[in-house]
């Protein structure tokens, strides 16, 4: 019990601490802002917006982490999942996580028993220690999909300005006025970068820092390397287009022979959990006795082990069926 009453305080201490961050005001000046803008590799530095907020933990996160790489890699990390935060906020949330968790876990103890226990906690603590990654990972995955799906579209509007008479500046402007977010801001910070003296090849390079696409990468390439030899860039542009709207056609192709055996792996994953809880809405008394049992080694009843082995097999078995339909084109 001792553990959870810790994490429990903790929690209640981050709340607190987190409270006083939402309450504490104080914009940073103009020299900061640009400096967020324009220093190199910066990717999501402007995440935060305007109205920054420092508190004595994030001011001294910040003093810590600046100038690391841990930061570097922390604002390319945020920019790519399109949070609004800095990377001493995300370090923060990052190790308050586990402590929220293992409160809850406390909580839902009194009504499941089994979560006061040390094994419980440390099983909590890894959890929430891993979901912010997780959810960064989800926000990137998701906004780099959307991404990918618009480039073709993007980069045929590039083309035909420049077909027009347009600089390529003009064209990314444009773009910036008729796509649709996420592309039109990433191409938007391209402008801002550039409006503040960065030049094209480190704009277009932190956008690619931003933006993990092999795609976006060829069109960088290709426009980097059009403005070293010259040529017909519209054309060039052309060509990256029907090739990308072509690996995106195979990739759907693909999806469609391959998607019997993905929601086979959800169904088979999904099917124990869905039996479980409608037992438990039918009859809770047969699903409880699993955490009521006596214990029966390191401190967990016998059917917590049960669950726990099972649990870990469903995972393991899920991934080899991801592995096995994720086929790369």
């Amino acid at each position: 019990m001792l553990p959870f009453l810790i994490a429990g305080l903790a929690a209640g201490a981050v709340l607190v601490i987190a409270v006083g961050i939402a309450m504490s005001g104080g914009s940073g000046g103009v020299a900061a802002r640009l400096e967020r803008y324009t220093r190199s590799g910066a990717p999501g530095a402007d995440a935060a917006g305007e109205g920054d907020r420092d508190s004595v933990v994030i001011a001294g996160l910040s003093r810590v982490i600046e100038g690391q790489d841990l930061s570097t890699r922390l604002s390319t990390e945020i920019a790519r999942a399109d949070l609004k935060l800095r990377p001493a906020e995300f370090l923060f949330a990052w190790m308050a996580s586990p402590f929220l968790f293992a409160f809850v876990a406390y909580v839902i103890g009194f009504i499941i028993p089994s979560f006061h226990n040390v094994i419980a906690l440390a099983a909590v603590f890894a959890i929430g220690a891993y979901f912010p990654r997780w959810y960064i990972g989800f926000r990137q995955r998701k906004r780099l999909a959307r991404f990918s799906e618009q480039l073709p579209n993007t980069i045929t509007l590039l083309a035909n300005s420049l077909r027009a008479g347009s600089s390529f500046l003009q064209g990314v402007e444009l773009v910036t006025r008729e796509a649709q977010p996420p592309i039109s801001e990433e191409f938007e910070r391209v402008v801002r970068e550039m409006s503040l003296g960065v030049a094209l090849q480190p704009a277009l390079g932190n956008l690619v820092r931003r933006v993990k696409s092999e795609d976006l990468e060829l069109m960088v390439t290709a426009i980097n390397i059009q403005s070293q030899v010259g040529g017909n860039l519209a054309t060039v542009l052309d060509s990256i287009a029907f090739t990308i709207r072509e690996r995106i056609r195979i990739v759907g192709e693909i999806r469609v022979l391959t998607s019997m055996q993905r929601y086979s792996g959800y169904v088979i994953t999904l099917l124990p959990v869905g039996l479980a809880g409608i037992l438990f809405l039918i009859s809770p008394t047969y699903i409880t006795a699993l955490f009521r049992n006596p214990p029966a080694t390191l401190g967990l009843p016998l059917g917590v082990i049960f669950l726990i082995v099972g649990l870990i097999s469903m995972g393991i078995g899920y991934m080899l069926i991801r592995r096995i339909v994720d086929i790369k084109v």
